[in-house]
């Protein structure tokens, strides 16, 4: 195949590649269909990547018949030096027939092999999921997947929850579904509990819907989250489900933080030590980033500093952070430690901060290249304590005293 010249006019104009499907937009110009679609959708202000026109998302898509024909016989005539056959695709669904399977979910006797199609024809491209949207089956895969949550039907619970997740509802929708049914979050909760064995795919999966769901979720929701709600969460960045569903854990619990209350539900959760735990991993930059930034949150209230006070490793754990991830978690760090000097200055507290290198960290701090605000943090809880540190054997004199 390597060695077979392309017509220049087969490949799509954006993804380079030969086309499946080709369409032509009202441009003139033919692309894959499922690159276009995809253009389109992510584009905030959509136009032809050829000829630069203004293109909306719901302009015709044309199917380019006689293009695909070409290309299929170019494929025929090529297929001994290696070039595949590009299979005739299939009709895009339309309304009607998606709101038949919709109705059919209502049904019982109907409802796992309407489920199972819907799935199907969500894999197949951006065109189904995008009338499938409109159509509403993300309402519907939410209903699915609470009625089959008191059933305990987890086969049905997997598909709902991967179709919800392909559809990349936009948050306006989600949040009026959400806000219309608030069981999602009672259901989303029994999923997260089940076990890390054969369900662990489908926890993973759970999470990243309940990440859109939180983010949209209004104070009123926020507000009634439970303590069983941050333990199950919780549990998932114990399990390391997965990298991808870690970081939504930690994104949910960062967002539910932002409500006071939650803070305390999260440090009595064990919130504290999932999270320098789950440090001490050395996890990646996002997740760091994350971590110091739920830590900061929770150091916000007097039970979460004593946990991480407590807690062997978090004081050493937040100072090692500082100049060794990335701007964002400096910031995030020497707020977590301008909290603990500021309301939890024990002698024991400052003394072990001097011992384990955070009071040299902050020196370097004012040295490094930080942006002004993390520099005057810094400079501030110095002068803070600087009384007792500057006698410390464990840090020269003059290095605080420039400073302070």
């Amino acid at each position: 195949m390597d060695s077979v010249e392309v017509p220049q006019y087969f490949t799509c104009p954006i993804s380079l590649q030969i086309m499946k499907d080709p369409v032509t937009t009202i441009t003139g110009i033919s692309y894959d269909r499922e690159s276009i679609e995809r253009w389109l959708l992510v584009d905030d202000h959509p136009m032809c990547p050829v000829t630069k026109q203004p293109l909306p998302r719901d302009s015709d898509l044309t199917p380019n018949h006689t293009l695909r024909r070409l290309i299929q016989a170019w494929c025929v005539v090529n297929a001994s030096r290696g070039v595949e056959r590009i299979p005739t695709p299939k009709v895009p669904v339309d309304g009607p027939s998606i709101r038949k399977l919709v109705h059919g979910l209502s049904v019982p006797r109907l409802q796992l092999d309407s489920l199972n199609l819907i799935d199907a024809l969500a894999r197949e491209n951006e065109s189904n999921r995008r009338c499938m949207l409109q159509n509403g089956v993300a309402g519907a895969m939410v209903d699915v997947i609470n009625t089959c949550t008191e059933r305990k039907q987890m086969d049905r619970i997997d598909v709902a929850l991967g179709v919800l997740d392909s559809l990349r509802v936009a948050p306006d929708d989600l949040k009026a579904i959400v806000d219309g049914d608030r069981r999602i979050i009672d259901s989303m909760t029994w999923i997260l509990q089940l076990g890390a064995g054969d369900d662990r795919d489908v926890r993973s999966t759970a999470t990243l819907v309940l990440k859109s769901v939180i983010e949209v979720a209004g104070s009123r929701v926020l507000e009634q989250l439970t303590p069983d709600f941050f333990q199950a969460v919780l549990s998932l960045v114990r399990d390391r489900i997965s990298q991808q569903g870690t970081k939504a854990a930690l994104q949910v619990l960062l967002h539910a933080a932002a409500w006071g209350r939650n803070r305390i539900k999260i440090v009595e959760a064990g919130g504290v030590k999932e999270i320098v735990e789950l440090e001490l991993t050395a996890p990646d930059k996002r997740t760091t980033e994350l971590n110091l930034g739920l830590l900061n949150q929770l150091c916000a209230t007097a039970d979460g500093r004593a946990e991480l006070v407590g807690h062997a490793a978090g004081i050493a754990t937040v100072s090692k952070r500082i100049l060794r991830v990335s701007s964002l978690a400096d910031d995030q760090g020497v707020r977590i430690l301008s909290s603990l000097c500021r309301y939890s200055a024990t002698n024991e507290v400052l003394q072990e901060m001097m011992s384990l290198g955070a009071v040299s960290k902050l020196c370097l701090v004012l040295q490094a290249n930080c942006p002004d605000p993390v520099k005057e943090k810094a400079r501030l809880i110095l002068r803070l304590h600087s009384g007792l540190w500057k006698d410390s054997p464990c840090l020269h004199s003059y290095l605080l005293s420039r400073y302070t």
